[in-house]
C-alpha cells in the first residue's frame, strides 16, 4: 500500500520535480514523470496552501528585473584585501568571531525595521558557496537565508548539482531586510559587505556563485549587465566566481532555469561534480 505523504512533503516533491522538469532532465528518474500527474499534484498543493492561508509571494527579497536599481552616481566600496588562510578546524569559531562582532548592528538604516539579523548558514569548509541580495520576510522571522519559496528553489538547485544544502555555505550582501524586499542602497551593501568578504575569507570555497545582479556587482566591484558576467569562470579572491540568476528571478521567470543550470554546470566543472545520470 502506497504511503501518504502529508502536504508539505508532496508540495516539495512535486516543486523538485517541475525543477527538473524545466531543467529538461525528463529522464533522470526510473519511472517516466506523468505530466498530468503532476499537474493534479501541483493543484492539488496549490489548493492545500490555500486552505492553510500560505503566502503564494516570493518572500525572499530579490524580486527585481535583471538589473539592480544601483544608482550609478553611487560608489561601490572597493574589496579589503584578502584576510591570512584560516584552518579548517578553526573556521567555524572564526564565522563566530564575525557574528559576534556585528552584534545588534545599527551601523546603517536597515536595523531600523529588521527582526533578525540574517548571517549565514551552512558548511564552514564548503567548497561551494552561494551569495544572494539580502534576507525576505521569512528569512528575518528565522534568522536564516532563503528559507521562502526562493530557498525551496535554491535547495532544488543544490540537489540538482548532486549536493545538498548542509554541504554549501550561504549567505548574503545585506544582513537585514530591507524595506518591502527592495534593493540595498549602496551604503547599505557597503556597510555590509566588509563582513561578507571576512566571511568568505574564512570559507574559502572552491567556486563562489553570485545570485543575481545585486551579489555580482557588490562581490566583483563594478556594475555589468548580468548578460555580461554569465556563462565564464572570474578569478576571485583566489578562487573561482561564478555568475547566475537569482532564485526569486526564477520564480518569475522559469523559462531561465535551464539558462541558470548551464551556469551550476560550470560550477560543477570547477568542482569536479558528475552531471545527473540520465535513462534508467
Amino acid at each position: 500500500m502506497a504511503r501518504q505523504l502529508d502536504a508539505a512533503t508532496r508540495e516539495a516533491l512535486v516543486e523538485r520535480v517541475r525543477f527538473y522538469r524545466d531543467l529538461g532532465l525528463t529522464e533522470f528518474y526510473r519511472r517516466p514523470v506523468d505530466a498530468a500527474m503532476l499537474a493534479a499534484e501541483a493543484d492539488e498543493a496549490q489548493s492545500v496552501a490555500a486552505e492553510a492561508e500560505v503566502e503564494p509571494a516570493v518572500s525572499q527579497s530579490n524580486v527585481f528585473e535583471e538589473e539592480p536599481a544601483i544608482s550609478a552616481r553611487k560608489s561601490i566600496a572597493a574589496p579589503p584585501e584578502i584576510a591570512a588562510a584560516v584552518p579548517a578546524m578553526d573556521r567555524a569559531a572564526a564565522l563566530q568571531m564575525i557574528r559576534d562582532e556585528i552584534g545588534d548592528c545599527t551601523r546603517c538604516a536597515l536595523h531600523k525595521g529588521r527582526n533578525k539579523i540574517v548571517f549565514a548558514d551552512g558548511d564552514p569548509n564548503a567548497r561551494l558557496m552561494f551569495v544572494g541580495e539580502g534576507p525576505g520576510a521569512d528569512e528575518d522571522a528565522q534568522g536564516l537565508p532563503f528559507v521562502g519559496r526562493a530557498g525551496q528553489l535554491l535547495n532544488n538547485m543544490i540537489a540538482a548539482m548532486g549536493l545538498t544544502r548542509e554541504q554549501v555555505y550561504i549567505a548574503n550582501v545585506v544582513k537585514c531586510r530591507p524595506p518591502g524586499n527592495r534593493t540595498p542602497e549602496p551604503d547599505e551593501a557597503n556597510t555590509c559587505t566588509p563582513f561578507l568578504f571576512r566571511q568568505i575569507d574564512v570559507v574559502r570555497p572552491q567556486v563562489l556563485v553570485a545570485l543575481g545582479a545585486t551579489a555580482a556587482t557588490y562581490l566583483l566591484g563594478h556594475r555589468q549587465p548580468l548578460a555580461g558576467l554569465r556563462g565564464r569562470v572570474h578569478p576571485f579572491r583566489g578562487m573561482q566566481l561564478i555568475v547566475t540568476y537569482h532564485p526569486a528571478f526564477l520564480l518569475r521567470d522559469p523559462r531561465q532555469k535551464k539558462e541558470a543550470w548551464a551556469d551550476l554546470q560550470i560550477a560543477m566543472k570547477e568542482l569536479g561534480l558528475k552531471k545527473p545520470a540520465s535513462g534508467s
